[in-house]
Formats: C-alpha cells, sequence, structure tokens
C-alpha cells in the first residue's frame, strides 16, 4: 500500500447539514466520544479495503452494529447531528472515498460529520466484560499515544482515547488480518479482497467413506440374497430340503415301507445239493435240440466236485474261443495278477539315435492323454514320447525299434489268410491300440504291421525320422518307459470282448514267465505246460494258439469245466481257487455285457438272463460256451457245452436254452 494513504474511516456521518457542508467534504478523521456514551466502547479495528489498483485499509469501528455483505459494510442511516468537539488535525477520508494521502499541514481541518442515531431495533454489542461503560481504551504500553490497535488486537481496557490524528501504518508494514463482524457481536478471521468478486468458494466435499461402505455392504447383502434365493429355487435343493416347492415334494402322506425281498443273492453252502439225476431230467429237453448238431458237455457241481452231466465230455473238439479259458487260467497260474508289460526307450548307438524295446504291450494307446481307447488302462504313447524329449534334451534324430522280445511267424498254423487283419492282428510284441484302426472300435480292423506302426508314430511325435529294426544296446541308457494295465484287467478284456490279438499276446507273457519261446508254438507249450503242473489232465489236447482262432485246436468240454470248477469252488480251500478267481470276473453276462450282450432275450432262454456268466465261441460250424450259473437253490453250478450245429444263430440259441435251464432247474 502506497505510504501516503489513509486509512477510510467507516462513518460517512455530517456534524452539519447537507447545505452547510464545507468545502473539504466534511469528513472527519476521528469522532470525539462524548462524555456520555449510550453504548459501550469497543475496539477500533484497522481492516484492508478494496482498491482497484493497490491496497487499502479500512478502519471499522466495532461499535458499528450490523454488516449486511461479506466485503461491504452498511451505511447507517442519519440521525439528527449532535454537537461533537472537534478533533486536531486531519481526519481520514469517508468510507467509499479513496483516499488521497497523507494532508499536507497547513491545510484546514475538516469538520466533524454528526453519529448516527442508534437502531433500536438492530442488536446491541454486549459491553466489554471487563470495562465499565464509558470508559476509554488505554494505548498499547510499547506504542506511542495515539496509536491505533493492530488488526484482530483489543485496544487496552483503560486507555483513553486519542484526540488528535492517528498515523497510519507504512507501507513496509504487515499487512493486518481483516476480520468480520457478525451482528452478533462476533468477531471471526475473514479473507482480505482487492476489490475483485470472487466467485463464491465450492463447499468442502464430505467425507464418502462411510456413505461408499453402506453402498458396498448393501449391494453385497443384495447379491448374498438374490444367489440364497437362486439356490433354493434349485430343483436339487429345493428336493434335498424338502422345501415347499419342490418338484419332488410329496404330494400326499408317506407311504408305509414295503418289505423288499433281494433276488440277487450270494451262493448257499446251505443250498440243497442238485442230483445227477436232477440234472439229467433239466437237460433232457433242451440238449436234444437238433439245432445243436453233435453236442458234448459237462456239467460240475464246484463245491463238490461231483460231474452232475456228462455228455461225452471226454470228446476232443474245437473249442474257439474258449481257448481263452486254458490262456488265462495258465497266465494266472504262472503270473501275479499285478503283472504289466513294459515298453521303453533306450539310447541307441549313438547319441542321437533311439531305441524302442518292444515288451509285448499291445494295447499301448495312441489316443492323446485323457482319452481311452477300448483298452481301459493302456499306457500312452504321447507319454514315452514326453519323456523321451526331456532325458535328450532334444537330441534324438533317428528312431529304431527292438522286437526280438517275441520269435517265430506272424500268424498262427491254422489262420485263415484273411484272419489277420480281420479277427485278429500279426502278431509283434508291440502295438498301438491292439493294431485296431479304430481305437475305440473293438470290431474294426486292424493294421497290417503294428509294429512298424509303432515306430513311424513314434518317430514322427519326436520329431525324428524312423530307421527300421535295430538291436537295442546291452545296458543302454532308459531314456522313457511306460507300462500296460495289470494282468488281471487285460485277462478280463480278453475274455469279456473276446479280443484274439490280447489272448494271444497273454500267451507269450506265459512263455517268457516260464523261460519258453515266445511264439505261437512256445506259448501254446507253455499254457499246457503250467496247466499240467497244476494237476489238470491235458493229456492229448493241442493248441496252434491261443486265442481260438485256429480250428486245429483240440480240447475236451471236461477240461473246460474242470479248470472253470476250480475257480468257482465256494469254500476256496484249493490253492489254485484264489489264482483263478479274476477269470470269473471276465465272463460276459448274459443279456447284460461283453459277446452275451445281445442275447438270452428269447422266452426260452430269458429266465437265464443275467445268471448265467460264460465264455462264447465260435468258427465256422462251431458253437461252444463254457461259464457259471446260480441255480433257484443259490447254488452255484458250471457247465462246458460245444456243438458243431451247421447254423451259428440257431445253434447258439440253442445253447442258451441249455444254460437257462440248469438256473430253473432246482435238480433235486
Amino acid at each position: 500500500m502506497p505510504s501516503n494513504d489513509q486509512p477510510e474511516w467507516p462513518s460517512e456521518d455530517a456534524d452539519v447539514s447537507a447545505e452547510e457542508k464545507p468545502a473539504d467534504g466534511g469528513a472527519t478523521a476521528q469522532l470525539p466520544v462524548p462524555g456520555e456514551a449510550s453504548l459501550p466502547e469497543s475496539p477500533t479495528l484497522f481492516v484492508p479495503a478494496p482498491k482497484p489498483d493497490a491496497e487499502r485499509t479500512q478502519v471499522i469501528d466495532l461499535r458499528q452494529e450490523q454488516e449486511t455483505e461479506p466485503h461491504q459494510l452498511p451505511k447507517p442511516e442519519p440521525r439528527p447531528a449532535q454537537p461533537q468537539q472537534p478533533g486536531p488535525g486531519p481526519q481520514p477520508a469517508a468510507r467509499g472515498e479513496q483516499s488521497p494521502g497523507r494532508p499536507e499541514q497547513g491545510a484546514p481541518p475538516e469538520r466533524p460529520r454528526p453519529q448516527p442515531a442508534p437502531n433500536p431495533e438492530a442488536p446491541q454489542p454486549a459491553p466489554h466484560p471487563e470495562r465499565p461503560q464509558g470508559e476509554q481504551p488505554v494505548p498499547h504500553p510499547e506504542r506511542p499515544q495515539g496509536e491505533q490497535s493492530q488488526l484482530g488486537q483489543p485496544a487496552a481496557p483503560n486507555a483513553e482515547r486519542p484526540r488528535g490524528p492517528q498515523p497510519v501504518p507504512p507501507a513496509a508494514a504487515p499487512l493486518m488480518q481483516p476480520m468480520r463482524i457478525e451482528p452478533s457481536g462476533e468477531i471471526h478471521p475473514a479473507e482480505a479482497t482487492t476489490g475483485e468478486e470472487k466467485p463464491p468458494a465450492e463447499p468442502a466435499a464430505k467425507p464418502k467413506r462411510r456413505r461408499k461402505r453402506v453402498l458396498i455392504t448393501s449391494a453385497l447383502a443384495l447379491l448374498l440374497v438374490i444367489a440364497v434365493g437362486a439356490a433354493l429355487a434349485t430343483p436339487y435343493v429345493s428336493n434335498r430340503l424338502g422345501l415347499p416347492w419342490a418338484p419332488n415334494l410329496p404330494k400326499g402322506d408317506t407311504p408305509e415301507p414295503v418289505p423288499v425281498a433281494l433276488s440277487l443273492k450270494a451262493p448257499s453252502e446251505s443250498a440243497p445239493q442238485p442230483t445227477s439225476a436232477g440234472v439229467s431230467a433239466a437237460l433232457a429237453g433242451p440238449a436234444a435240440s437238433s439245432a445243436l448238431g453233435t453236442l458234448t458237455g459237462a456239467v460240475i457241481d464246484p463245491q463238490t466236485g461231483e460231474l452232475l452231466w456228462d455228455r461225452n465230455s471226454g470228446q476232443f473238439r474245437t473249442p474257439a474261443s474258449t481257448t481263452k479259458l486254458l490262456t488265462t487260467s495258465a497266465a494266472l497260474l504262472a503270473m501275479d495278477p499285478g503283472t504289466q508289460l513294459s515298453t521303453k526307450v533306450v539310447q541307441g548307438a549313438s547319441p542321437d539315435t533311439a531305441v524302442i524295446v518292444a515288451g509285448g504291450d499291445i494295447t499301448l494307446s495312441s489316443l492323446p492323454a485323457g482319452q481311452q481307447s477300448v483298452y481301459s488302462g493302456a499306457a500312452h504313447l504321447d507319454d514315452l514320447v514326453t519323456q523321451v524329449k526331456q532325458a535328450s534334451g532334444g537330441a534324438i534324430e533317428k528312431v529304431q525299434i527292438d522286437t526280438s522280445i517275441w520269435s517265430g511267424p506272424l500268424t498262427a498254423p491254422g489262420w485263415a489268410p484273411d484272419d489277420a487283419p480281420i479277427y485278429t492282428a500279426a502278431m509283434t510284441p508291440v502295438m498301438l491300440d491292439g493294431g485296431l484302426t479304430d481305437p475305440t472300435n473293438d470290431h474294426s480292423m486292424r493294421v497290417a504291421q503294428p509294429a512298424n506302426t509303432v515306430l513311424q508314430t513314434f518317430a514322427q511325435r519326436l520329431g525324428a525320422s524312423a530307421a527300421g529294426q535295430a538291436k537295442a544296446p546291452q545296458d543302454a541308457k532308459v531314456l522313457g518307459e511306460v507300462k500296460s494295465a495289470p494282468l488281471s484287467e487285460l485277462i478280463a478284456h480278453a475274455l469279456e470282448a473276446s479280443d484274439n490279438t490280447l489272448a494271444d499276446a497273454i500267451g507269450r507273457m506265459t512263455a517268457i514267465a516260464t523261460g519258453t519261446e515266445a511264439s505261437f508254438a512256445g506259448a501254446a507249450q507253455a499254457t499246457l505246460s503250467v496247466l499240467s503242473q497244476n494237476g489238470f489232465d491235458v493229456s492229448q489236447v493241442e493248441l496252434s494258439d491261443n486265442s481260438g482262432l485256429s480250428p486245429q485246436n483240440s480240447v475236451p468240454a471236461k477240461l473246460l469245466a474242470q479248470v472253470l470248477a476250480v475257480a468257482a469252488e465256494p469254500d476256496g480251500k484249493d490253492p489254485r481257487t484264489a489264482k483263478l478267481r479274476p477269470m470269473l470276473a471276465g465272463l460276459p453276462v448274459a443279456g447284460g455285457s461283453g459277446t452275451l450282450a445281445d442275447r438270452y432275450n428269447a422266452a426260452n432262454s430269458r429266465s437265464g438272463k443275467g445268471w448265467v456268466r460264460a465264455k462264447t465261441g465260435t468258427l465256422s460250424g462251431v458253437h461252444t460256451l463254457a461259464g457259471v450259473v446260480l441255480d433257484e437253490d443259490g447254488r452255484v453250478l458250471v457247465f462246458a457245452l460245444m456243438s458243431d450245429g451247421p447254423d451259428q444263430d440257431p445253434a447258439r440259441a440253442a445253447l442258451d436254452v441249455v444254460a437257462a435251464s440248469l438256473r430253473g432247474c432246482g435238480c433235486r
């Protein structure tokens, strides 16, 4: 602020009438305070007044009664002039006028204006609690007499009011804080202005955390209610909880429990013992069917070992696929049921060469992990590829295959030229999906060269080239290995699906286990040797393969029945029973599974559905059926039937009737 500016006096009162106003404007620099005042003395403040081009200072009398605008002081109403004692010296300019600066010496003094009359309706400021009415403020002890109190600092209670002109703070003096006077008399700090109108300040935003928390909590509660409501509306939940809107809610009273008699019962040791006469009477009619041609067979009670029915059971006939009963029983007697077949990949003659070492697993799956072929639990070729890549660091460029574990011809004596690949595959010690062209269809054609297919597929997935046959180096580093399902599972599939390829592979497992050459001849010899060693009469039995596909096989029905009787013995006193029991689990169920799934639907054989479990065998002019049946008395009976009926379907149906007759006979 310029040093010659004078503080503006907030009053425009004059001590003369308008007509008598002197030439100097009649402004008063200091209004004298009468000895007797109607209002208590209040401190006087310096407040900067707005200026367009420079800072200005307003002198505000705290006796002012009312403030009308934030940055303007109201003009008091004029009242009749009262005689005042003129004060010496120059006076500050009236409020609202530009201060021209400090008057020079010798200038004519300005005449005082009259005091405005007090407004009786306006609120009066309360008298100072520490100063009696009419007492003048005392000057600050550290300031010269007559100096006004600073902004916001009340004058000393006992100081006398100066009579002369008051000094104006120099421009270099610190600015004083403006004060706002409320109508009630309260004083608050106010913002200084420069004459420019400021936009109203935006109200401070209130904290929204609490509101936000409430909204989030409400939203979560709503979502929870919706989720619970949706869950309760679902049929599964409403049914489980028995809610009124549940679809399965009973419409009436809960019925009384009804006694249930279970039809399926375990064999009973106390069941009535069948007799030979009873069985013969029951089978007399069914066994005489002309559709059977020449029928041979046997019925044995496994609990007693008694031969209850015998029709030329010692006569050697072509067994067809019932040969698999001999193959699987010999394997179970010679090996642990948990035995697995291994396929390895080892380091070849050079670091960039790998050799597939076939181990006899013909079930290796070509499908990706998670997909299953007809061979449940089969190992996956992709797993082997992954292992080799990791072990070799991707250095393999050439792949060879070693199939030396098996020997001899790829097909058996007696097979028709088209048996492989229609009914089986050329026997190699490693195959993908048993050589099937469709891994999910066990009736699909087989590939012509199963081992070569493995080599080509493995090399392609490994990113290497196939390099043909080779012998794996002795004690070579193993790069990968996968294993087949256990023997018991392989046997179950071979019997249920009558898988010829798998049955011949199992026969070669027996040959290797017994130290015999793994060929058709060696496997047949090993099978008969194991059976003979376990007490079965296999003299004069001839086997050309282990699948029964060869018509050169020759087996009596009695041998088949004896093997089944040992496997079905109820008390387990025979040590062979525990080993042979898994074979029964793989037998097809009449009208339910495997090669018997679509049979036993005729009226005269329907009684055997679900009760007969048997292995089937079919070749041209050969029809066989051998298995077990639970009769109506709860007794297990074992049977083996061999027919040479000319027509396949009538002969099969006639065999089904014979087995079903054992179910309902009682045979006493």
